[in-house]
């Protein structure tokens, strides 16, 4: 058995007298020495799932199994082989960073020293201020020593809820980068992120909607679904072209991305030129229009559309 399978999942909340479905039957596996991502905005169901599989939480319905064990049955024999990673810093403040390594080592009954090898890459960075209170740690800091402590009982799956969330940008790139070498030690890794661009990084993702599984592919299997011509356009009053472009009958999306607004038609063919005619007939300056290359973004928002 593959090291994590999902199968029809579904999670339900009440809020405010409604019944909430946070996962409407979620179905997926992850295979051993893979970094899985699951890929969605803030209220996806991302967390919901993440607390299922490492039995923070019980589902309503379906299965799902971690290294082979049941999430409900084996909940104790999971625990004691997962790592997890919560999006919200939940280690001990006002426990120094070698502290909190040797207080999680120690509940597993292991020692920093027996299993150094395995968190030495990502712990040297930070062992200069061993003596130094978690909570003074800066956000990047934060987020290595949550991954050691996560990682000091040598898991053989890793669990990453957001890590990189509130992160700066070279902080995220070396995160990405440890991972990677987690993965080439053979440990299964499932990460969630609101960060489309993080998806690039994964061995496969899981694009995630309102606790439905849009789609399952590779980072190019995904943008490989995106069969449409995609256009870049840009004008002065970017609002105003937005509109324009979307009262159009024959515009299927328009949406902001970046300096630009993303494009694409209901038919292919002469979208250049109907671009272009919109634009001068409409008096925008400084008109911009090229053709692109899809990104997983795009993706996703063309799949939500379905």
């Amino acid at each position: 058995m593959e090291p994590i399978v999902v199968d029809r999942i579904v999670k339900k909340y009440r809020a405010k007298k409604e019944e909430v479905q946070a996962l409407k039957g979620i179905s997926f596996s992850v295979a051993h020495g893979e970094i899985f991502g699951l890929i969605g905005p803030d209220g996806a169901g991302k967390t919901s799932l993440f607390r299922i599989l490492t039995t923070l939480l019980l589902a309503d319905e379906g299965t799902a199994f971690v290294d082979g064990f049941d999430v409900v049955k084996d909940y104790k024999s999971i625990r004691n082989r997962v790592g997890y990673m919560p999006g919200r810093f939940s280690l001990y403040q006002d426990l120094s960073v070698q502290e909190n390594l040797e207080f999680f080592a120690s509940i597993f009954n292991t020692t920093i020293r027996e299993n150094y090898d395995l968190v030495k890459d990502i712990y040297s960075q930070i062992e200069p201020f061993k003596d130094r209170r978690a909570g003074q740690l800066s956000g990047g800091m934060k987020q290595k020593l949550a991954l050691s402590c996560a990682l000091i009982h040598k898991p053989s799956v890793l669990f990453l809820d957001e890590p990189t969330t509130g992160v700066d940008a070279v902080s995220r790139k070396e995160f990405w980068e440890m991972l990677h070498r987690l993965k080439d030690q053979g440990i299964t890794i499932l990460v969630s992120t609101p960060y489309m661009d993080e998806a690039g990084l994964c061995d496969r993702v899981g694009l995630i909607q309102k606790g439905e599984m849009l789609s399952i592919n590779t980072p190019k299997g995904i943008r490989g679904e995106f069969t449409k011509p995609l256009w870049a356009v840009r004008a002065t009053e970017m609002f105003r072209l937005m509109n324009t472009i979307l009262a159009d009958t024959e515009v299927e999306s328009c949406y902001p991305f970046g300096q630009h607004h993303h494009v694409v038609f209901k038919l292919p063919g002469g979208e250049k030129e109907k671009l272009e005619v919109l634009t001068r007939s409409n008096g925008f300056q400084e008109v911009e229009i090229r053709s692109i290359e899809p990104n997983i973004e795009d993706c996703f928002m063309a799949l939500m559309k379905e």
